[in-house]
């Protein structure tokens, strides 16, 4: 069953590589005209209500991350659809590339804290009050913590992606095997595999909108 989520070639070509190119083709851009249509309204007000969302809580130097942060979404949120469907490659559930999204993103909240805050960002070390023989502790495990936040971002993501198709995998088999044994049982396997699709397509979603909120409240943090 995890056969599924190794990474195939199709006439020399990397599927992976075709799955990271369609969703800016699926897009539109906008266009230098005085009225959009529909889709392009549709997008713009999705992206608005996002950013506002979004950055409501972050002061105004930080909106800087809004085009990247809403890009990042998009981006997830077609790539986990896409995989959803049959015969499809679903990128996100590799933890390369995931990780490959969470480190530059964690990286560039600490480094930007660092440079303007940094003493703000110093003091999410050691929080008020501690007393003194646990200040090298409390050091070190705020420190660990703080290393582990791109690792948590990425293994959410795949974990969460992976699990999900790989109950799909399971269910259906089973539900093919059982048809003609035992015809009651495999229909109801069927409306099952159904549901958790339709649940699925929500996690797809949610999974992509937690990513980049955390990394949101990463930026907000520094």
């Amino acid at each position: 069953s995890f056969d599924q989520f190794s990474i195939t070639s199709f006439l020399g070509i990397p599927l992976i590589a075709l799955a990271l190119t369609l969703p800016w083709i699926l897009y539109p851009t906008p266009q230098n005209r005085c009225m959009n249509n529909r889709l392009l309204t549709l997008q713009s007000w999705f992206i608005r209500q996002f950013t506002h969302q979004l950055f409501l809580p972050i002061n105004q130097g930080g909106h800087k991350w809004a085009l990247l942060l809403a890009s990042v979404l998009i981006f997830l949120i077609t790539l986990n659809l896409l995989g959803i469907l049959p015969y499809t490659f679903t990128p996100t559930t590799q933890l390369s590339m995931n990780m490959g999204f969470a480190i530059p993103l964690w990286l560039a909240t600490i480094l930007i804290g660092a440079r303007y805050q940094p003493t703000h960002t110093l003091a999410h070390l050691l929080p008020v009050g501690t007393p003194a023989p646990l200040i090298p502790i409390l050091i070190m495990i705020e420190t660990i913590s703080l290393f582990i936040r791109p690792i948590a971002l990425g293994v959410r993501l795949t974990a969460n992606l992976t699990a999900g198709h790989l109950l799909i995998q399971l269910i259906s088999t089973a539900a093919f095997h059982m048809f003609f044994m035992m015809p009651t049982v495999a229909t109801l396997t069927m409306i099952l595999l159904l549901l958790l699709s339709v649940l699925e397509l929500a996690v797809a979603v949610i999974q992509a909108y937690v990513f980049v909120l955390l990394v949101s409240l990463y930026l907000q943090s520094t």
